[in-house]
């Protein structure tokens, strides 16, 4: 049974690995060719091929619940298609041994991509971000179309700037009353950020309502609480794909605690959690397609093909519905997250229930 494991493991690898390649390439080459098109003087073609690397992982790792469906079908129907299932069946092998064998690298895969989601793809997608954003704004720091916005109970805050190490600066906060009157106002040129979310305003320019008119003092430094935490400043000028999984579920719970919207972000963190639960679904379902179909000839390998694909961008486009649904109706993420693994799982339990082994 072991080498049987070690046989099969070795396939499911080589079939996924191959799909694999195929994907990032072509995904690669497109955003290749569409990044060439914001190329400046600084952020040349080879900056651009480097951003193109740098993000994808990320990238590719969307598609792996396709990638482990379509690796799953060429492994399994190029071993029906030269009768070495049959050797298998034959050799008194139950449907449930069989299984048992795809458990063990399916287990490692999704292992694998927890892993990579957490500490890889992401970090990887932010440090080509990052090389992005250098070139083509230089060094002035400054964060594109007008800055960025927050808000934290009666407070506004207003970030210009994201100098070199992640500084903030050029910020300004307003403070308003509970009848909507401003009370005071601030001016920071930069801050230095700790750890528990307070910031350390320097060269502040204060004004405060005295006595119904505002007065304008000056302090070296300020310090103010419940800002963004050092793990979130990346991400100001950055999209979520450059978040990890921690990062992102830190960040939905800072923005709901202070009443922002925060869906989206806690949307694309279950999404990523269940991802490779869906992977396994993905492998469970390709089973049967691949097995149940074999005749031997040389047509049904391109058959299995064509319904794996077909297969792979129907879930990839429902998927997409289904989450933008769940935001929109205003549902419950984490349902919403794992309807479609629970669908294809139920697609995949009935197809084998059917198969004949």
């Amino acid at each position: 049974m072991r080498t049987l494991q070690r046989y099969l493991a070795g396939k499911l690898i080589g079939g996924w690995s191959l799909v694999f390649l195929v994907l990032a390439a072509v995904f690669g080459l497109l955003g290749f060719i569409q990044e060439l098109e914001r190329v400046t003087s600084n952020y040349d073609a080879i900056a651009v091929a480097r951003y193109t690397l740098l993000t994808l992982p990320q990238r590719v790792l969307g598609l792996a619940p396709v990638i482990a469906l379509l690796g799953t079908i060429v492994a399994l129907a190029s071993m029906d298609k030269t009768n070495e299932l049959t050797v298998i069946r034959g050799a008194g092998v139950s449907l449930r041994r069989f299984l048992g064998a795809i458990s063990i690298p399916t287990l490692a895969l999704m292992a694998l991509l927890w892993l990579s989601l957490e500490f890889i793809a992401a970090p990887l997608h932010q440090q080509g971000e990052e090389l992005r954003y250098t070139l083509r704004n230089g060094n002035s720091g400054v964060i594109p179309d007008g800055g960025v916005w927050a808000k934290s109970g009666k407070r506004y805050v207003h970030l210009g700037k994201m100098l070199h190490g992640y500084v903030p600066g050029d910020i300004n906060l307003y403070e308003f009353g509970d009848d909507g009157e401003l009370l005071r106002t601030l001016h920071a040129s930069k801050a230095i950020v700790n750890p528990d979310r307070r910031w350390t305003f320097e060269d502040v320019r204060k004004k405060e309502l005295v006595d119904g008119k505002l007065q304008t003092t000056y302090e070296p430094e300020l310090e103010i609480a419940n800002m963004w935490s050092p793990q979130e400043l990346p991400t100001i000028t950055l999209t979520d794909e450059s978040m990890t999984l921690t990062v992102l579920y830190d960040y939905s719970q800072y923005l709901q605690s202070n009443g922002r919207s925060y869906r989206q972000y806690l949307s694309a963190f279950w999404q990523r959690l269940i991802m490779p639960l869906t992977v396994a679904a993905m492998i469970l379902l390709a089973t049967p397609v691949s097995v149940s179909l074999g005749s031997g000839r040389d047509t049904s390998f391109g058959i299995k093909m064509g319904m794996g694909a077909a297969a792979g961008i129907l879930f990839y486009l429902g998927a997409q519905v289904v989450f933008a649904l769940g935001l929109l109706l205003d549902l419950s993420i984490p349902v919403v997250s794992v309807v479609p693994t629970v669908i294809v799982a139920l697609c995949a339990g009935i197809l084998l229930a059917k198969m004949h082994w």
